[in-house]
């Protein structure tokens, strides 16, 4: 933990991509994000607006083969920056959820920052295949890898929802307000664990 906030910094390269990950988590919302994804792009970018995480994502990736290694080592690299920033946990409220529509579309996500992952996902069957480049499978294989890494619980339930493009962004949207609410600091446990086992 330092002054400025609390950071996490991963770099992660392979033979099928280079990535780097810098986050605060006592941001402001401030994104930098490039990953040669598009619509990859914008959802990073609505996951540090909307957890005012200063979010800095820089990715090159074998987008000739396709896309699949760069947004999955991405949310690996993403995860364990997540981690990282967490530090000690001492003080957080480890719990968050949030329920977020965005027109037709209705995303509800709970988070635990259990030290132990795991992931509920379900959205609409029958989803357009594609956004742009973005493979519309890939947001579940996103969250697993995410959860991963970061080492949380995670549940993400998209009841209901039409359009492709809402469905993926109300799920980034909801999980960016549920990780801002469950690693924010709470005044009334300052320096308190929160877990009676004495480790998360």
């Amino acid at each position: 933990m330092t002054r400025e906030g609390r950071l996490g910094r991963i770099e992660r390269t392979t033979k099928e991509t280079s990535v780097v990950v810098e986050i605060n988590l006592d941001g402001t919302g401030k994104t930098d994000i490039s990953t040669g994804v598009g619509f990859y792009d914008h959802m990073l970018d609505q996951l540090g607006r909307h957890g005012l995480f200063d979010l800095t994502v820089k990715t090159d990736g074998d987008l000739h083969i396709d896309s699949h290694h760069t947004i999955e080592d991405t949310a690996l690299a993403l995860g364990a920056a997540f981690k990282q920033a967490l530090g000690d946990k001492v003080g957080i409220y480890r719990f968050g959820n949030c329920t977020v529509p965005l027109d037709e579309s209705l995303a509800q996500v709970t988070v635990d920052l259990s030290g132990r992952p795991y992931l509920v996902h379900t959205e609409p069957e029958k989803m357009a295949p594609m956004i742009g480049e973005y493979d519309t499978t890939m947001t579940r294989h996103i969250l697993e890898s995410f959860v991963a890494q970061a080492q949380i619980a995670l549940h993400v339930h998209v009841p209901y929802g039409r359009n492709a493009h809402h469905i993926v962004e109300c799920q980034f949207k909801a999980l960016a307000r549920a990780l801002r609410y469950a690693s924010e600091r709470d005044p009334r446990a300052a320096g308190i664990l929160p877990s009676t086992k004495g480790a998360l």
